[in-house]
Formats: structure tokens, C-alpha cells, sequence
């Protein structure tokens, strides 16, 4: 339990910028984990391929406020592939033992410990679970 919430998650999972809702996003989305009842939502918008503005909301455990504070530290300015990217390779990081996200979200890897707690899995992935729906809704609503 001890790689599970070292320092470094339980200060990033303090130090969430971007708390909150965006009035009239480009996109929204919520995910839960029904496993913990953990909540995230996400607002965005997107304008050329690149995440604009960002807004969250989470009411997650430690872990889940940890990833959801890498993306909101991250997430203005990243090309929606990056986070798509970052999203697939935090989810092979935990359910297959992959390397850690690189790039603007490599502070990912503090989670690595997650990966041995199968029961954490859904709550650490939700912020980026979160942003990556509130993408395709907003690439749904430019199209």
C-alpha cells in the first residue's frame, strides 16, 4: 500500500487546478466507477485539434484525483491525440503492465503502483475515461 499512495499521488491528488464546470462546453462527460462510486466530469472545449479550455470535477479516492490533477495540470493546450495517447498508455500501464505515459502526462507513472490493485483500476483511469467522451462529444458537436 505504500507505492500506492506515496508522496508524490497524495500531493498531486492536493493540487487539482481547473475545479469546476465550464458554462456552455464544446464538450461534457461524466464516468463513475461502480466499483467505488467515484465520480468525474469533465468539460472541454476543442478548436483545431487542441483542448482550449478544461474544467473538472472529481469526487474520486487519492488515486483518481492524482490522474485527474495530471490531466487538468496537462490537458490546455495537448492535442486530443495526446490524451487519447496518454489515456491508452495509462490503461496498458495498469492492465498489462506497460511502460508509463510519456510526455506531458508522464507524471502518470507515480500511479504505477495501482497496476498490483485491479479494484483501483477503474477510478485511476476515470479522469481520462472522462476527457476522452467529453472529446468525441465535442468533435460530435463540430461535425
Amino acid at each position: 500500500m505504500q507505492d500506492l499512495y506515496h508522496p508524490r499521488v497524495l500531493e498531486l491528488a492536493a493540487e487539482t487546478p481547473h475545479i469546476g464546470r465550464l458554462d456552455a462546453p464544446m464538450g461534457s462527460a461524466t464516468k463513475v466507477s461502480r466499483v467505488c462510486g467515484s465520480v468525474v466530469t469533465v468539460d472541454l472545449d476543442v478548436v483545431d485539434g487542441v483542448v482550449t479550455r478544461l474544467a473538472i470535477e472529481p469526487k474520486a479516492c487519492a488515486l483518481g484525483q492524482a490522474a485527474a490533477a495530471v490531466l487538468a495540470m496537462h490537458a490546455v493546450g495537448a492535442r486530443v491525440d495526446e490524451i487519447r495517447a496518454a489515456r491508452d498508455a495509462l490503461w496498458r500501464m495498469l492492465k498489462e503492465g506497460g511502460p508509463a505515459p510519456e510526455g506531458r502526462f508522464w507524471e502518470l507513472r507515480h500511479l504505477e503502483g495501482v497496476r498490483d490493485y485491479p479494484p483501483r483500476h477503474t477510478s485511476t483511469m476515470l479522469a481520462f475515461d472522462a476527457a476522452v467522451a467529453a472529446i468525441a462529444a465535442a468533435e460530435a458537436r463540430a461535425a
